[in-house]
């Protein structure tokens, strides 16, 4: 009986998050239409072209991505067609990496709706249990922007997209590095990142049905029947190693914001107001996770006829507070002058930011030891251990139906 060769070990323990958006297009139209959710629907072409998103319900009826339109209207007379977005969908998906961001800088966005997320140096700051952080980032994404996440966990690239694959719908799977064997060996090769029909049906040829198989054909076999380099990478894969960094985005110039979509175009100020109000404490406290400052904040307001307007102003002093950066949006809000003007989005973004520990603050004379850059912290540590609505402004807890992006 062959021994079975351990998985590689040694220096740190990696913790990678593999985050898979849930029928990613769907998704953002049934946050916008909450009459989609129970009924079939799929984003694409209503007669020609093919299906790029479905729900779930519409999937009980065999409609998947990628096929034609044609077909799924037949396979489903009476499902919804909504035409893409994509405009729309970018936004959310950005709304998302911003999230991401107030995790770690190492963040890899894969496609408009999965990303990788290194946490191993962050953990420290975040907490020892991955599974807290990763339902806390789920329950922010679904708080924020109203869509599903499934989460995998696990020591490296491959292993944690497999593990969000084996959570979806809207779940989290947590694969530590004592378990990869257990979890992996018992799946189809077809599991395997890279393997697609004809490689699987290479594979099965030689009597290789499960990774298991895989694992225990030497290395040089798999070489010779399929190639040096798939040879290898395949069995790597089958012990689960993988090398591959996670590639962190470099931003040419850093900036960090937040808007939000009113389900109904509205003309109270008011409301207006909060929600300005909801987004600059957005936007601050992801420039605090971040460790950055800024001065430049800039206003964007869409209105119903989806004509947008930005306007941009200086503050004094670099700031991370709140109060600081809706106070200079209200500012910029109010030189608008609007007479009733019915509004669909707003937007509050900080550009041009800086880490913090690179600038001075000088305190006012009156200020007193402990204020409101000590309350926001403190905040801020209660959200992320508790999740995004543990502690919230009064005035934010009444909040009206709306779209984030």
């Amino acid at each position: 009986m062959r021994t079975l060769a351990p998985a590689a070990t040694g220096g740190p323990r990696q913790v990678v998050v593999h985050v898979d958006m849930d029928a990613f297009y769907a998704s953002v139209e049934m946050a916008r239409h909450p009459e989609l959710r129970d009924v079939p629907m799929f984003v694409g072409g209503s007669t020609r072209g093919v299906v790029l998103s479905a729900n779930y319900p519409a999937r009980r009826y065999g409609i998947t991505a990628g096929m034609p339109s044609s077909r799924a209207r037949r396979l489903c007379p009476q499902v919804a067609v909504v035409h893409p977005d994509h405009d729309h969908y970018g936004a959310v998906s950005a709304g998302i990496g911003e999230i991401f961001d107030t995790l770690t800088d190492k963040v890899e966005m894969a496609s408009i709706d999965e990303a990788f997320i290194d946490l191993t140096t962050a953990m420290r700051r975040l907490g020892d249990d991955p599974v807290t952080v990763g339902e806390q980032l789920r329950a922010q994404v679904m708080d924020e922007q109203g869509v599903a996440c499934s989460v995998g966990i696990g020591p490296n690239k491959f292993i944690a997209k497999l593990a969000s694959k084996q959570a979806k719908p809207d779940g989290l799977r947590l694969v530590r590095a004592e378990d990869v064997i257990a979890f992996l060996h018992p799946l189809p090769v077809d599991a395997i990142w890279g393997v697609g029909e004809v490689t699987a049906g290479k594979l099965r040829k030689l009597g290789l049905e499960t990774v298991r198989d895989l694992a225990t054909t030497p290395r040089g076999t798999l070489q010779r029947a399929m190639g040096d380099n798939l040879g290898a990478m395949l069995f790597d894969l089958a012990w689960g190693r993988d090398e591959r960094s996670v590639l962190a985005r470099q931003p040419a110039e850093h900036s960090v914001g937040s808007q939000e979509t009113f389900g109904r175009d509205t003309d109270d100020a008011a409301i207006v107001a909060t929600e300005i109000l909801r987004m600059a404490e957005r936007t601050a406290s992801r420039m605090r996770a971040q460790e950055m400052v800024g001065r430049t904040v800039t206003l964007s307001v869409r209105f119903a006829d989806f004509t947008t307007i930005t306007r941009t102003g200086t503050l004094k002093a670099f700031t991370d507070r709140t109060n600081d950066i809706y106070a200079e949006a209200m500012r910029l809000f109010g030189k608008l002058h609007l007479q009733r003007a019915r509004i669909r989005r707003v937007g509050v973004r900080m550009e041009k930011l800086v880490p913090k520990a690179a600038t001075y603050e000088q305190p006012a004379l009156d200020e007193p030891t402990h204020g409101w850059s000590e309350a926001e912290q403190a905040v801020d540590r209660a959200v992320l251990r508790f999740g995004p609505k543990a502690v919230q402004r009064a005035r934010l807890t009444r909040r009206p139906v709306l779209h984030a992006s």
